[in-house]
């Protein structure tokens, strides 16, 4: 087994997991098995009870774990599934100590930071390397480990010590440090200073951890005069440092990774067993980018939620939306629209807001209301679900998404005037919308139904069947607390909104789509955790296809995308 170990400095939100992920892309695009580990040092035991607000998304994968969003990119970009235990948070490693504290297992010692907490690092480290996360499940051989936060912060001690201590473990050949630094570029002088760099890279040494590699993140590409004197100042050949600067897409890094040579020398470090060549795997991802940067067709979609603030807390959205307008050969322009701003109450506080926000959803070619939780922004959720359904615009909801369509559809179709979800009105006559049985109203960290679940088909005539590619059955990832009330169901359908999935035992409703409407459809679950940017999830690329007058001729053609 190699490890590759990568650590920040200077800042937090370098870009850290993206560069992961694509060292893990590069590596797996010369025949490697690879694997990838994200280190937290927050005292959460998981993201999932996190504001998206503090950390972006809260990734879920398919055994129910609720992650940081970057083992999202590693899914993506490696095709690989991970699990729960991919995520390691200095609460579970606590945990995971003092249990075996508690259970006798230190035989009356002192339990202290060195070496308890740092030999179960690495134990975890060393175990969870060996899982198979790839659809042969055969042990991989390279294992990619993220350091969450930047070098000096004091939360993450304990992992840096670790690792210094897991370097020896491991022998040379075995390991490798990549540092991510900033250099910035004040508008004062335009010129890209390495000073930052020089000192977290020192900060590093300091703790006992030497880098392999320095991968240095710009806003513009870094002159060769700045490469020379890191290499310099940071004691390093000027072939380990990598730049890194801002480009138009995440596909591209893999690409600037290899133009530098990252291959050769993983090759000679880690004495792997490869080419100096990448695979057509590699290829595949140029002509991606490629495609990408070329693409001139436009396909505008409104994205409705309550946590518009920040990209990362719809990372997934976002990729899924771009991994199908890639796949038709559309650009993808997605605008966010705080749902807040859509109700009736925000034309009286602030009317410029309001019809600014309804003005992007009126010239929206397609909307999505994605997941969340919380009463804040339903009203105008609810607003624009109105609009599409009325106007039929395509529309895809997920999650609280799919629910507010039904309880829209009773309030508006069925006269339930006060319809709504015991989530938001525990008292409401019409409780279209229930906590599900097992909902354990006690403690909130992963008590929803999480993971991987199975969604059955029960009739042939389903849009999104069809999609699907005319399977009996789905599999799709969860993460809910309510859902849509079972025993209402049949006056829903009398109406023209058709339950065409449900879950194996028949009781849980887990699709919808509306008769007479060119694409109107919600789903319990969130489609968006599988999609990758060769794989695009069929409910998104439906919405492009609808969004873009295309649907029904990629359905004729027998789900065939035109070349």
């Amino acid at each position: 087994m190699k490890y590759i170990l990568v650590t920040g400095g200077v800042i937090s939100g370098i870009g850290k997991g993206i560069i992961a992920s694509s060292i893990g892309t590069i590596l797996k695009s010369c025949g490697l098995r690879v694997t990838a580990i994200k280190i937290d040092p927050y005292i959460n035991i998981d993201a999932g009870t996190f504001s998206p607000y503090e950390h972006g998304e809260v990734f879920v994968l398919n055994d129910g774990g609720e992650v940081d969003l970057d083992l999202g990119n590693y899914e993506r970009f490696l095709d690989i599934n991970l699990y729960k235990d991919n995520n390691i948070t200095t609460g579970k490693i606590y945990q995971h100590v003092i249990n075996k504290e508690r259970h006798g297992d230190y035989l009356g010692k002192t339990v202290q930071v060195v070496p308890h907490i740092t030999d179960a690092v690495q134990e975890w480290v060393m175990n969870q390397a060996k899982v198979p996360v790839d659809d042969d499940k055969r042990e991989p051989q390279i294992c990619v480990i993220e350091l969450g936060g930047t070098i000096g912060d004091i939360e993450g001690m304990p992992f840096v010590e670790a690792f210094r201590q897991f370097q020896f473990k491991a022998k040379r050949e075995n390991f490798c440090n990549i540092h991510v630094s900033l250099v910035p570029q004040p508008n004062a002088t335009g010129e890209q200073k390495t000073k930052p760099t020089q000192n977290s890279v020192r900060a590093l040494r300091g703790l006992g951890l030497s880098p392999d590699l320095i991968v240095c993140r710009s806003a513009k590409p870094i002159e060769m005069a700045v490469k020379e004197k890191i290499s310099m100042f940071c004691h390093v050949e000027p072939e380990q440092v990598i730049f890194i600067h801002d480009v138009s897409s995440t596909y591209r890094v893999p690409i600037l990774l290899e133009e530098q040579g990252i291959i050769k020398y993983f090759k000679q470090r880690l004495n792997l067993p490869i080419d100096d060549q990448p695979s057509d795997l590699l290829m595949k991802w140029k002509k991606m980018a490629c495609r990408y940067e070329r693409l001139l067709k436009v396909c505008s979609i409104a994205l409705v939620g309550k946590y518009t603030k920040l990209s990362d807390c719809y990372a997934s959205v976002f990729k899924a939306l771009e991994h199908s307008a890639l796949a038709i050969n559309y650009k993808l322009d997605l605008m966010y629209i705080d749902s807040t701003e859509l109700e009736r109450s925000m034309e009286a506080e602030n009317s410029v807001k309001y019809h600014q926000a309804w003005h992007k959803l009126c010239k929206a070619d397609g909307i999505l209301v994605p997941g969340g939780f919380g009463i804040r922004g339903t009203e105008g959720k609810l607003q624009a679900i109105s609009w599409a359904r009325t106007k039929k615009k395509p529309f895809l909801g997920v999650c609280l998404g799919m629910q507010l369509a039904v309880v829209e559809f009773a309030r508006n179709c069925l006269n339930w005037e006060d319809a709504n979800s015991t989530e938001f009105d525990p008292d409401t006559k019409n409780p279209v919308v229930i906590d599900m049985p097992e909902h354990n109203p006690g403690d909130m960290g992963g008590t929803m139904r999480l993971g991987k679940r199975r969604t059955v088909f029960k009739t042939e005539n389903s849009v999104l069947r069809k999609l699907y590619g005319d399977e009996m059955f789905v599999e799709e990832r969860h993460r809910h607390r309510y859902e849509v009330n079972p025993e209402l169901t049949h006056c829903f359908e009398e109406k023209g909104l058709k339950f065409v999935g449900h879950d194996t035992e028949g009781n849980r409703m887990e699709i919808i789509e509306l008769e007479n409407h060119p694409y109107f459809v919600g789903v319990q679950f969130h489609p968006e955790f599988s999609s990758r940017p060769m794989k695009p999830s069929p409910p998104y690329l439906g919405l492009l296809l609808a969004a873009t007058g295309t649907l029904n001729g990629y359905l004729q053609r027998g789900c065939k995308l035109s070349p």
